[in-house]
């Protein structure tokens, strides 16, 4: 049974962001203090990413771990009232996540999802950004050397 009325939890739920959130503030942060500039919230392409870096055709979603099921984190919690609902929530949301994920990498670009838990420290930001750049430069050092 839910501790608040229909009106009340409804209130609440309405307060939750879906852009500008503390996580999504906290990499962004980040990037800005590493020299990167970046779109945010890009409608104009699949699942409107976080964070757009096109000059490295770099997509970034920063998730919550609750709404979109970070596996094995103890964040991502089921509620006890109206499972099903939930279930189907959730499971629609992952879903969209990975639709989301394969047209972005059919239209060429990389995709990095940070998760909220991840950005608690500053060092687990960056060393996500930092492998994913590595990467990135690595593949086009080996694209240029094969033409």
């Amino acid at each position: 049974m839910d501790k608040f009325s229909a009106t009340v939890r409804s209130k609440l739920m309405s307060r939750i962001k879906s852009k500008n959130t503390n996580p999504e503030l906290r990499v962004r942060s980040v990037l800005h203090a590493l020299g990167y500039r970046f779109r945010i919230n890009r409608r104009d392409l699949p699942g409107t990413p976080d964070i757009v870096l096109p000059k490295y055709q770099l997509c970034i979603f920063v998730h919550g771990c609750f709404w979109h099921r970070h596996l094995l984190c103890k964040r991502a919690t089921m509620p006890a009232t109206r499972r099903q609902f939930w279930e189907e929530k959730f499971s629609k949301n992952v879903y969209r996540d990975k639709i989301s994920h394969q047209l972005l990498l059919d239209l060429g670009w990389q995709v990095l999802t940070i998760w909220e838990c991840q950005t608690r420290k500053t060092e687990t930001i960056v060393a996500a950004l930092d492998f994913l750049f590595k990467l990135n430069e690595r593949n086009n050092i080996e694209s240029s050397q094969q033409v």
